[in-house]
């Protein structure tokens, strides 16, 4: 079974808001890890060549890896693309689309608050470039804590916000905090999308991976570097498919009971 790295990042910056600084690595460090990337020997695919060896096509390269990209931080543009365009790297980058700014300024509302996002003509543009762009809901939410019709407009209607955006279909969708269940997968699939992106703690995906929620493994401002060597080689992480425990579905009814009483969990973005 081949064991491919999907790489989760969210901000590159050397500056962020205190919620958002566990989700954050300097360019510094990002670069750096693209050098550990290339010299170990990986080879970065497009993200659809993957979901299509999920889907029963062709099997992916030996030593493939992923990058992906959450929310749609301005600096994916200015900072990100750069350094991925110039050795030639694809990428995807799953955006909420409630969440992309007004040109030029962060906002001070909804669910990234205090951070300039992408708007939509870098967005076009990123698109026009080759960044495959896919979704990652409307508000952020925690999809398996909502009712049916919530869950239905969080990612269908994200769905249809990029396609009239972009001119295109979009295909790849990404759960906010990595929170799925059977319903907000069946309700993801009835939407349209091919794939869907979870997190499953830190875990390799494999072309045996479930495709509406491979693995990933997220890179945060603690990943040092030795950790990050162990999962260039293919070590340091279990590898998926497994079954979900008993914990992750502890998990689920106490923040659904949160969220029925009125309390609900806050969870910071990821």
């Amino acid at each position: 079974m081949s064991v491919v790295p999907v790489f989760l990042y969210h901000a590159v910056s050397d500056r962020s808001p205190r919620w958002l600084a566990q989700f954050t690595v300097s360019p510094r460090t990002f670069v750096e890890h693209l050098d550990m990337i290339a010299d170990s020997g990986l080879h970065v695919i497009p993200l659809r060549q993957l979901v299509a060896a999920l889907l029963g096509g062709p099997a992916v390269p030996p030593r493939s890896a992923v990058l992906t990209f959450d929310d749609g931080y301005a600096d994916f543009a200015s900072t990100v693309a750069p350094v991925l365009a110039a050795r030639g790297l694809p990428s995807t980058l799953y955006v909420t689309t409630g969440a992309l700014s007004a040109p030029g300024g962060p906002s001070d509302s909804g669910p990234f608050p205090s951070v300039t996002t992408l708007d939509w003509s870098q967005v076009r543009e990123l698109d026009a470039a080759g960044v495959e762009i896919g979704g990652h809901t409307v508000t952020h939410p925690q999809l398996d804590t909502l009712p049916r019709a919530s869950v239905r407009e969080e990612v269908a209607g994200c769905k249809r916000r990029i396609e009239d955006e972009l001119g295109h279909r979009v295909h790849s969708f990404a759960y906010p905090h990595g929170y799925s269940s059977r319903t907000v997968r069946a309700l993801v699939r009835e939407a349209g999308w091919t794939s869907a992106a979870a997190v499953r703690g830190a875990a390799f995906s494999s072309e045996r991976d479930d495709p509406l929620r491979f693995a990933r493994l997220m890179v945060r401002s603690d990943t040092g570097r030795d950790r990050f060597a162990l999962w260039t080689s293919g070590a340091g992480a279990p590898v998926a498919p497994f079954a979900e425990g008993v914990r992750t579905r502890g998990w689920r009814a106490y923040r659904r009971a949160r969220a029925v009483t009125g309390r609900p969990y806050r969870a910071l973005p990821a």
